[in-house]
């Protein structure tokens, strides 16, 4: 932590980051990005007015500090999508303290985020990612491999999981339930019904599998036997797809954009859609399902009264 702050804005910039673990459930990484975002703005704030400021100085800070934050940002070369993470962090934490000084912040909760193109997942055609499964094993250099690699993908395409939920399991989840728990980010559990298909590509790698596969142990192994390393995946699925011809977008995580997509395709609910991948918001949910216009109005002609 930055040797700028004060030692009260250190304890509550510390209080606030056991707040988003303890209360919210935010994993590690996320809290490490917020508490390093808004270490950049006392940082400058401290500089910016001369010297650092008391916890109440924090909270009532005008306008025209935070346009000059945002400005030397820019000036950084900090995107307009990095800024408003910067900022939604920022926000979150002059908030917070806020309610614990009985202060206001509008100032600085008021300030509006740089608009940013978002950019919207791609993913694979049904025969894409149907390809993907079937060639990413064919240059793998043993059998075994080539099972492991399969199984990890139809994992993500098939339940929806992320590489980090997909390489969690361990040993006590073989053979895969009909129902699995999945634990994802923020340590937040669910629900996932596993297709037969995932069930026998998972019993297929481990059956080949050289090593044995405890209870406590990862589920899916590297050839030295420790656990998956995802970049691995990645690479596998990196020659696959040069093979296949398919686009860079063609991803493990793009796997999981697929499997959303096309279940909304297929006439699944978004609700449920949301449930099944972990999400907590519903927007986000909107954000991996790329639906057509002719989707669109097909639902519409089917569903609206006066179609």
């Amino acid at each position: 932590m930055s040797t700028a702050l004060t030692p009260g804005a250190r304890d509550a910039l510390a209080a606030w980051c056991s707040h988003l673990r303890a209360i919210d459930g935010r994993a590690a990484l996320t809290v490490a990005a917020y508490a390093a975002d808004v270490t950049a703005w006392l940082d400058f704030l401290a500089r910016h007015q001369g010297g650092a400021g008391g916890i109440a100085a924090l909270v009532a800070v005008p306008q025209a500090d935070m346009r000059a934050f945002m400005a030397a940002e820019r000036a950084r070369g900090l995107s307009p999508r990095s800024l408003a993470r910067r900022l939604s962090a920022i926000k979150g934490f002059t908030g917070w303290l806020a309610d614990r000084q009985g202060a206001d912040a509008t100032a600085t909760l008021a300030t509006r985020a740089p608009r940013y193109r978002r950019s919207l997942p791609r993913p694979l055609s049904v025969d894409g990612a149907r390809d993907m499964l079937e060639a990413v094993g064919d240059d793998a250099a043993q059998p075994w491999v080539a099972a492991r690699d399969t199984a990890v993908l139809t994992l993500l395409y098939g339940l929806g999981l992320r590489i980090s939920e997909a390489l969690g399991l361990t040993g006590a989840d073989h053979p895969l339930p009909s129902v699995l728990r999945v634990t994802g980010k923020g340590g937040k559990v669910r629900l996932v019904p596993v297709l037969p298909e995932a069930a026998q590509a998972v019993a297929a790698y481990a059956d080949l599998c050289p090593f044995d596969l405890t209870a406590d142990g990862p589920l899916f192994r590297g050839t030295r036997g420790g656990a998956l390393n995802p970049r691995l995946i990645a690479l596998a699925m990196e020659r696959a797809r040069h093979r296949l011809g398919l686009p860079a977008s063609a991803t493990p995580h793009a796997l999981r954009h697929s499997f959303a997509t096309h279940l909304l395709s297929a006439g699944g609910d978004l609700r449920s859609i949301q449930a099944l991948l972990g999400h907590a918001s519903l927007s986000t949910t909107q954000g991996y399902t790329a639906v057509d216009a002719a989707r669109l109005i097909e639902v519409y002609d089917r569903a609206h009264p006066r179609a």
